[in-house]
């Protein structure tokens, strides 16, 4: 690829597709997260790493080597991985006397840090401790927040939206039920962030309704907050901006009830009913013959059928 006046320039039929890949889209693609290890790390890191690595494929790419980078300091390598893996999201594992055993979830937009929140680990279990079966590769997860916290403060808020973003997973028109196999449940209670991993299983209920129960398979985690690096309400705006060809047009003259009914509203001209066209029936015809009275006494019956 040659570069001219700021703009890449394709010179084979492959470097062209790679970069079309590349362009912004009406529907993005799913977004990638990129697993990286800091300079130093202990081994409940790096196993927090692989385990949430396998609950993320096949939507991940996990670093093995170790990088010497702060990201609240200096964020250039971080957006350097980002463009180079194409990954709108990252996970970084560090270590050390001050912080120990830290995790750094955050998310990218036009590839610079738009905000990241630190998380430290108090307790952690993972997927070797909990032997239980677990679920396919790229399953579909359930996300479920409890907590005062994620209404009202705003930084645990930020916090549910880069979860939510981190581990949701493709977006899908529908899910069959049997497909929901995996559940994450985040709590936020005195300070804290429980993160509890369960699968679903589905048992005979006697009707056709099955009956559900949770099944623990890790890994499990026990999170305290520690720093946080936030985008301002301007940039946070702008990251969610949808193009107009997404927003949904708006149909006028139709409206819905709490039940979901759909309601339409005609609007017509001022009809002329003295010259409506109605049925014309026989028994209503005026005759020759016919009386005052007699034409008195038709009249009063049109009445009372009307």
């Amino acid at each position: 690829m040659t570069q001219l006046d700021g703009v890449v320039k394709p010179k084979t039929k492959r470097s062209k597709r790679f970069l079309q890949g590349r362009e912004p889209k009406l529907i993005e693609n799913v977004k990638t997260a990129m697993l990286i290890k800091g300079g130093n790390t202990s081994e409940t890191v790096t196993q927090a790493l692989k385990d949430i690595y396998a609950l993320k494929k096949p939507s991940a790419v996990l670093y093995k080597k170790k990088n010497i980078t702060r990201p609240f300091e200096d964020q250039t390598s971080l957006e350097f991985f980002s463009k180079k893996s194409d990954c709108s999201l990252f996970l970084f594992g560090s270590h050390n006397k001050k912080r120990p055993n830290n995790l750094i979830f955050g998310r990218m937009f036009d590839f610079h840090v738009l905000d990241m929140i630190e998380l430290g680990i108090e307790k952690f279990t993972s997927l070797k401790e909990i032997k239980k079966s677990t679920c396919p590769e790229g399953t579909k997860p359930l996300l479920v927040f409890a907590g005062e916290a994620f209404d009202t403060d705003n930084e645990y808020k930020r916090l549910r939206s880069i979860l939510t973003d981190f581990f949701r997973g493709p977006t899908v028109p529908s899910v069959r039920l049997a497909g929901l196999e995996h559940l994450l449940h985040f709590t936020a209670l005195e300070g804290k962030i429980y993160m509890r991993s369960y699968k679903v299983l589905l048992k005979k209920s006697g009707c056709r309704t099955p009956r559900i129960e949770l099944e623990e398979m890790g890994p499990s985690f026990d999170f305290v907050m520690r720093r946080t690096h936030l985008a301002s309400d301007d940039l946070y705006k702008t990251a969610h901006r949808q193009p107009k060809a997404l927003k949904p047009k708006k149909k006028k003259n139709i409206s819905h009830d709490a039940f979901g009914t759909k309601f339409g509203r005609l609007h017509m001209q001022k009809q002329d009913l003295e010259k409506l066209q109605t049925r014309k029936m026989k028994g209503l015809r005026k005759r020759r013959g016919d009386t005052e009275g007699e034409e008195d006494t038709t009249t009063k019956m049109v009445k009372m059928d009307e």
